[in-house]
């Protein structure tokens, strides 16, 4: 199929039958599927794009309702529209998305019209604009975030049609051009573009007075409307009319390239756009991350004269001068005499460029850096009509100057496939260097991994992506990536027409290391013990200098690009990570930073696990998102050090995370290597923690593992509060609550209370268990009492998953009561609390909840949805017991439908689940015996029961 936005929405088969897709609402729901098309659309942004600020009640059930709808318009053969954790995806190729193709193909026009090929760029781009078929996204218009989307599209049709015809001129296709570029003007009077476009081409044709006019008209119009005069290239073109000489570009100065230039479209946008705004504009960047390639690729799409200075060859910064007159092709005095008093090389230089229109490129100014500053400050004061484009590793930090900091190159999603890696650069670089050494070689399903690893592994740098290429010389692709642990090693053999500093890895971070004074080098290897970046907070905790010294370091390191500051986080490259953590381990710092990042995270994760059952439960957990690379390996490095204290502490504190995160199965590990550290035995003091390694563990059925007795022999052996009050639920799924039901649930509570005092989360919680038990002894009117309680409790807290489960178990009382409008009103709160916590295994939970409960009401068609989502959430989470329970549902389902095949094969499935060795787990396995019990029962009736008695 094709689809259209680029006019009225349209589905298109590969024959040209047009597939009708509905109203107007559905419509523009294709429309916001299609803007994202391969991508996940979070069910939010659908909503507030279909109903604005101000969504009906119930909306995220209408927006159900609506994607169905356009699942059944596509029909079962050709239905791309998948169901997300976190929204839907138009599981399409985007190059059969008009807009997209359409971006695709003016970006393939317009690098041709920079390279010089007319004919390709000229009709490349009609082909792109005869994608166009009316306003943009017309049928979305009144969407939200469409209109800026419009816009935008818009504005790159614009710009495709001048480059267009900047082709069709440099084809000389002028007297075919007037009309339409007149049309152009009107339509678009401020376009500057356009207008000297027109000029050129009258004066081409021998009308320079019609040319002449229409700047004035330009000047009038512009001075009228923004008050400003025409820009310098459009002043250009007046003037080149007036001379009578219609004058292309001079030729710029720049290296010739022996590679194809590969990705940062983004970037030579971005630097296009500042270089017509800025005169300074520095690419910063570690080293190996393309600066000058980039600088030179950026240059040569720009018009007018350009000059390119290399510097890295200097060994003195008052050298600096003299190199840029070198670059300019000028003897040093000029028309001066060499002894004139005073007279110096940057006169020579400011009075050679004060009106000459010139781009300047200073390349690898950071050796050199304050003269390289000192000289730019001067030309660009004294020489109005000059830009300077420099690359550093460190800002000149000049006033104006305007920064495009560059790191690796961008690197595919986890879990991508090998079709779907060719559009990220790093991958496309990879294979072409790889190609270039071995020919055959191409990205395949097979080494897709592979290429992968290596990939992000270097980070996306491109110097450091081109030596692992260059190996396949000699080693196979497996080779490469198993080797990338000693990368320096692996690294080391380069371009030799390289600079030294550029043709091995080591070179390259090793130049940048002797650019630091000793306190940089000190917190730069220091900051390689954390993982996945550190905060300001625990940097300078953990390096341990005085506040003065560490934030001059710090700051100086991400001055010179060693450090990155991305989201408030500082993180360093892996390569660069890997270089310092040789110098941590040279200066015998190693242990002692180990020491001090554990113990800096192992009181940050007790303090944030306080936070998650109140009111700032969606902040901490947002903080402890951040900080899980350090947490797990604090966790890790204390496991593998013996510290059990601090290692089962950390998980102690990480239960509650792990659960609201839905991460078991990591969690489980991570638990199951600590119990095997302290022998499977409760140290002295360590009861809690003891447990909870064995609690969390068992989830995700670990081996086998040590027995810690009842729900009521936990909490009567503490001696004190329980430091992770989480331990209290999850020592009930995972031995069961006290056998005599709520009223032993009720004297478990008194126990504790007696022991913990007056604490609302956990009296919530012990309500919650006790209105639990009651549901299940039929003793509904108790049940509700209490679990009301229970809800009220865990508001006054804040706690949203308390809240979650109360209502959900609320929801499931009220559906057994017959009261369908109460149970969908809970269920909806529910819902809307999963989705802000974003636990993928409560949304399992939740959408089994209402499965059931759609289920009891006859909803068949949305009861089979929720536990088909349900089960897709599960099975990614590694939840067996919703995996089996979402699968018994779909056996409820097709029993009740008749399908009696169906049904036994989902509930057979459901029974295969690792579902033994704790409560939970061997209560979902009783309940699915019963139903594959009744089942047979219905196989030997040969009529199913209604859906009321499911």
């Amino acid at each position: 199929m094709r689809f259209r936005i680029l006019g009225p929405t349209q589905v298109v088969l590969a024959d040209g039958r047009e597939i009708p897709v509905g109203g107007p609402r559905l419509r523009a729901l294709l429309a916001l599927l299609l803007l994202d098309a391969g991508r996940v659309v979070s069910a939010g942004r659908l909503i507030d794009g279909l109903y604005g600020e101000h969504p009906p009640r119930g909306a995220a059930n209408a927006l159900q309702s609506q994607v169905s709808r356009l699942r059944q318009a596509l029909s079962a053969e050709h239905d791309p529209v998948e169901f997300h954790p976190a929204g839907y995806r138009l599981a399409v190729d985007p190059d059969d998305v008009d807009a997209y193709r359409f971006e695709r193909l003016a970006g393939e026009g317009r690098r041709a019209l920079v390279n010089g090929d007319w004919t390709r760029a000229a009709a490349v781009l009609r082909e792109a604009l005869e994608l166009w078929r009316g306003p943009a996204l017309a049928d979305a218009v009144g969407a939200a975030g469409t209109p800026a989307q419009a816009a935008r599209l818009d504005e790159l049709r614009l710009a495709a049609i001048e480059d267009r015809v900047e082709a069709d001129l440099a084809l000389g296709a002028q007297s075919a051009l007037i009309a339409e570029l007149r049309e152009m003007v009107v339509a678009h009077p401020l376009r500057e573009r356009a207008r000297g476009q027109l000029m050129r081409a009258l004066a081409a044709l021998g009308r320079p007075a019609e040319a002449l006019a229409e700047f004035e008209d330009a000047r009038h119009t512009l001075a009228e409307q923004l008050g400003v005069d025409p820009s310098a290239e459009l002043a250009a073109v007046h003037l080149a009319v007036l001379r009578g000489a219609e004058r292309g570009p001079a030729e710029p100065v720049l290296p010739s390239q022996l590679t194809t230039f590969v990705g940062r479209e983004e970037e030579l946008r971005r630097v296009g756009e500042l270089l017509g705004e800025r005169r300074l504009v520095t690419f910063t960047g570690p080293g190996g991350a393309g600066k000058t390639r980039l600088a030179i690729e950026a240059a040569g799409r720009v018009d007018g004269e350009v000059r390119f200075v290399e510097l890295a060859g200097l060994a003195d910064g008052s050298d600096v001068p003299q190199a840029v007159l070198s670059a300019l092709g000028l003897r040093g005095a000029g028309l001066r005499a060499p002894a004139e008093p005073g007279w110096q090389t940057t006169d020579r230089l400011v009075e050679a460029l004060a009106e000459r229109r010139l781009l300047l490129v200073l390349d690898n100014c950071e050796h050199v850096l304050v003269d390289a500053a000192r000289l730019a400050a001067r030309l660009l004061s004294a020489c109005p009509a000059l830009r300077v484009l420099a690359t550093s590793r460190e800002p000149l930090g000049l006033p104006g100057e305007a920064l495009c900091p560059l790191s690796g190159l961008s690197l595919p999603p986890l879990g991508a496939s090998a079709p779907d890696v060719d559009d990220y650069a790093a991958v496309g670089l990879f294979a072409q260097r790889a190609a270039d050494v071995s020919p055959d070689f191409t990205v395949t399903p097979a080494n897709v991994e592979m290429v992968l690893r290596i990939c992000r592994s270097l980070d996306g740098l491109p110097l450091a992506i081109e030596l692992a290429a260059a190996r396949l010389r000699a080693l196979p692709v497996t080779e490469v990536a198993a080797r990338l642990d000693d990368r320096f090693r692996l690294l080391s053999t380069g371009n030799r027409a390289a600079s030294p500093r550029h043709r091995t890895l080591r070179a390259v971070v090793g130049w940048s290391w002797d650019l630091l004074d000793d306190a940089e080098r000190k917190v730069a290897r220091r900051l390689t013990v954390f993982a996945g970046g550190a905060t300001l907070e625990a940097a300078e905790r953990v390096c341990g200098l005085p506040t003065a010294e560490f934030v001059d370091a710090l700051t100086g390191l991400v001055d010179k690009s060693f450090v990155e500051l991305t989201g408030g986080r500082y993180r360093m490259l892996e390569t660069v990570r890997a270089f310092c953590a040789e110098r941590l381990a040279e200066a015998g710092e190693a242990d002692q930073l180990r020491r001090a990042h554990t113990a800096y995270f192992l009181e940050f994760a007790w303090t944030a696990s306080d936070h998650l059952r109140c009111a700032e439960q969606l902040h901490w957990l947002r903080l402890l998102d951040a900080e899980r690379d350090n947490l797990h390996a604090a966790l890790r490095r204390a496991t593998a050090a013996g510290d059990a204290s601090d290692a089962a502490g950390m998980v102690a504190a990480l239960s509650f995370y792990w659960w609201l995160r839905g991460m078991r199965g990591e969690g489980a590990r991570l638990a199951a290597d600590v119990l095997e550290l302290l022998d499977n035995e409760a140290p002295p003091g360590m009861g809690e923690e003891f447990a909870l390694c064995v609690y969390n563990a068992s989830l995700a059925g670990v081996g086998h593992l040590p027995t810690v007795g009842t729900q009521s022999s936990v909490i009567r052996s503490l001696d004190r509060a329980p430091r992770q009050p989480f331990l209290l639920y999850l020592s009930g799924i995972s031995t069961g609550p006290p056998s005599g039901g709520a009223e032993d649930v009720d004297e478990l509570m008194g126990e504790l209370r007696r022991l913990v005092g007056s604490d609302p989360w956990i009296n919530a919680l012990g309500a919650m268990g006790s209105g639990s038990a009651l549901m299940w002894s039929d003793q509904w009117d108790r049940a509700r009492i209490a679990l009301t309680t229970a809800l009220d409790g865990f508001r006054s807290t804040g706690d949203r998953w308390g809240t979650m489960i109360t209502l959900g178990a609320l929801g499931e009382l009220a559906a057994w009561q017959g009261d369908a409008g109460t149970a969908g009103a809970h269920m909806d709160e529910a819902m809307g609390l999963v989705e802000a916590l974003g636990s993928a295994v409560d949304q399992a939970d939740m959408l089994r909840t209402r499965g059931e409960i759609r289920l009891r009401a006859g909803d068949l068609a949305a009861a089979h949805d929720d536990f088909a989502g349900s089960l897709l959430l599960a099975q990614r989470s590694g939840a067996p017991e919703f995996v089996a329970s979402a699968r018994l549902g779909l056996a409820q389902v097709a029993r009740v439908r008749g399908d009696l095949a169906a049904a036994r094969r989902f509930g057979e499935e459901a029974l295969a689940g690792g579902l033994t060795g704790w409560y939970v787990g061997e209560a979902a396995r009783a309940e699915i015996v019963r139903v594959l019990e009744e089942i047979t029962e219905a196989e030997k009736a040969g009529a199913p029961p209604s859906a009321g008695g499911a």
